[in-house]
């Protein structure tokens, strides 16, 4: 019966062949063949053989140097070559990620403000979108997160057994940096698939507000794939082949994979949030905000690890920021409402475009309610800190109490609005347009308070009502300071004389006045048709204002003297205009285009 020093001397000498035949730096057929592509008894022979070095390694029946000095030669040739099998293997299986895998379930309608428009993305977004809802046949779901099956198991079970050998051998940091530099090539092929571009903060930096405009709608739907589908698949495979294998092994190659192509994904969102505040980038901002924030829950179970937690730090620091800029931004907006400095009259005392732009702009924000709340926490610097400049509005917010930081923002937007306006409004030389001007602008703000459900309730009908009545008042103004002088005209005050024997009116005063009206009326004819009130109700509105003080008054004024001028020479130099004549010029009032020269004359 043989020792067993002699079968351990044998079992080595036949392991050591093994090991040797598959030797590529001497054999040929080494260097044109691969193990795992082969025969599986002869992959099991080579594993075997490979356990019997390291068995022989360990054991203390190899007294001879010569011996060890040859199963340290056997093990670096048999690691050289796990090595390449372990790559060839992880090469033949990273295979592009179909789009379908790359398609986030979670993203749905609520995202629409994330979709581009015509022409901005490449056909494989588009694909993207329109696979939306899909599911893949083998995937784990944990709340939003969902791990593709990236290998087959059969794959993983080969890249396992040779992880295990190489990580027995103390060849760990090869395999990380095999498996890393292989999977890594993988994740940046699935990154230009998804339009992530490689730009140092630097290069985003300096890109136009439009470009990147295109730009963060991608990347807002490229992070959640990233960190939902991608990132997580890639830490589920590195569970399935090194889980258990040394200490953290999975996590070290995990971080060896995503740890770049994390950083180059969460640096973009990094450059915007620090990049230059300007108003119209506050809802791309709040836009990525958004994604972050629903994205945070999942970063912190991809990323849990310690080794990880750079990544968890970074997004939350991002995230922070991000808020900051919105905050900085909305306060910047304030100011330049404030401080705009046109100065030319707008034509016929139109809605201004800064009105407009103003509107809009809140408008859009309160499309942003829930998170504008959340981070609108302090009110408008406003009150005693201005109350010696003359440049800026006050305001008293105690009026408003029980309103959120954000509603006083956006009413103190309105109030700076109105101050501005106002400010405007005193380059009219006309004071009647002056007050048309404000009536049309405040108005204006009224009908987009209306027509906003959420900015409705936000602002409050109180502070409405309080706009609603600067509006009507500005229209009374109006009609003060044009219709108050043509319609002194019509008083019978001046027209009557009286004498010893008799009294009656004065012809010459009576032609003197309806020279008058008839001059006054035709200038403010003439005027004022060419102003505009672009709401046709509250054009209507005011015609009707006016008719309702001119027509009757008129009417009454012919009445009790139309006598006295139709008896004397040529009265139609004097009578020029019938009721219905008024009626109808009043029509044509702020139409915002001239009419003919002429009224029509009343028939004779």
């Amino acid at each position: 019966m043989e020792s067993p020093e002699k079968n351990d001397a044998v079992a080595f000498e036949s392991a050591e062949k093994i090991i040797l035949r598959w030797d590529s730096t001497v054999s040929e057929e080494a260097r044109e063949k691969m193990i795992f592509n082969g025969d599986r008894r002869e992959i099991d022979r080579y594993l075997q053989a490979v356990d019997e070095i390291q068995r022989s390694m360990e054991s203390t029946t190899l007294s001879v140097s010569d011996d060890h000095d040859k199963a340290n030669t056997a093990i670096q040739i048999a690691m050289a070559r796990l090595e390449d099998e372990f790559r060839n293997i992880l090469i033949a299986h990273t295979n592009a990620i179909e789009a379908e895998s790359l398609t986030d379930p979670s993203v749905s309608e609520e995202d629409c403000r994330d979709t581009p428009r015509a022409g901005d993305d490449d056909s494989f977004s588009k694909e993207l979108e329109k696979q939306g809802s899909s599911t893949s046949s083998s995937y784990r779901s944990t709340n939003s997160i969902r791990e593709v099956d990236l290998m087959p198991s059969e794959a993983i079970d080969d890249l396992r057994c040779i992880a295990e050998r190489m990580i027995s051998a103390g060849y760990l940091r090869e395999c990380i940096q095999v498996y890393g530099s292989v999977r890594k090539s993988a994740v940046d092929s699935s990154f230009r698939k998804l339009g992530i571009e490689k730009l140092s903060i630097g290069d985003i930096q300096r890109l136009d507000w439009e470009t990147l405009e295109a730009k963060i709608r991608r990347w807002i739907r490229a992070a959640k794939v990233c960190v939902r589908i991608l990132f997580a698949s890639e830490k589920k495979l590195c569970e399935q082949i090194f889980e258990g294998l040394g200490t953290a092994t999975d996590d070290a190659c995990f971080m060896e994979t995503i740890k770049g192509p994390a950083i180059q994904l969460f640096n973009f969102a990094e450059a915007i949030s620090i990049s230059r505040r300007s108003p119209e980038k506050l809802f791309k901002i709040l836009d990525l905000h958004d994604a972050l924030s629903g994205l945070l829950t999942d970063i912190e179970i991809v990323f849990e690890s310690k080794s990880s937690e750079s990544i968890r730090v970074q997004s939350v620091e991002i995230l922070s920021r991000l808020g900051e800029a919105a905050r900085g931004i909305l306060s910047e907006f304030e100011n330049a409402v404030l401080r705009e400095p046109s100065r030319v009259p707008v034509p016929g005392g139109t809605i201004h475009p800064l009105t407009r732009y103003v509107m809009n702009y809140i408008s859009l924000i309160s499309d942003y309610k829930q998170t504008m709340v959340e981070l609108i926490v302090s009110k408008p610097s406003t009150g005693s800190r201005y109350s010696s400049d003359p440049n800026t509005p006050d305001m008293d917010f105690s009026e408003l109490e029980g309103q959120t930081p954000l509603a006083l923002h956006l009413i103190w937007i309105i109030v700076i609005l109105q101050f501005n306006l106002d400010g405007k409004s005193k380059h009219y030389k006309d004071t009647s347009l002056a007050h048309l001007f404000m009536m049309n602008n405040v108005h204006y703000i009224v009908e987009k308070i209306k027509g906003s459900p959420e900015l409705r309730d936000m602002i409050g009908d109180d502070y409405l009502r309080k706009l609603t009545g600067k509006f009507r008042q500005a229209a009374v103004n109006y009609q003060r300071a044009t219709w108050v002088r043509v319609l002194h005209c019509l008083r019978d005050e001046g027209l009557h004389v009286s004498g010893s024997f008799s009294s009656g009116v004065s012809k010459s005063a009576l032609r003197e006045r309806f020279k008058a009206f008839n001059a006054l009326f035709e200038e403010v004819h003439r005027t004022q048709s060419v102003w505009l009130i672009p709401d046709t109700q509250l054009k209507e509105e005011l015609q009707i204002s006016i008719s309702e003080k001119l027509i009757p008054a008129y009417r009454s004024f012919l009445g009790r003297f139309r006598s006295h001028i139709e008896s004397g020479r040529h009265p139609e130099n004097y009578i020029k205009y019938s009721v219905e004549d008024l009626e109808n010029a009043v029509l044509d009032f702020f139409e915002g285009y001239a009419v003919s020269q002429h009224l029509r004359r009343r028939s004779q």
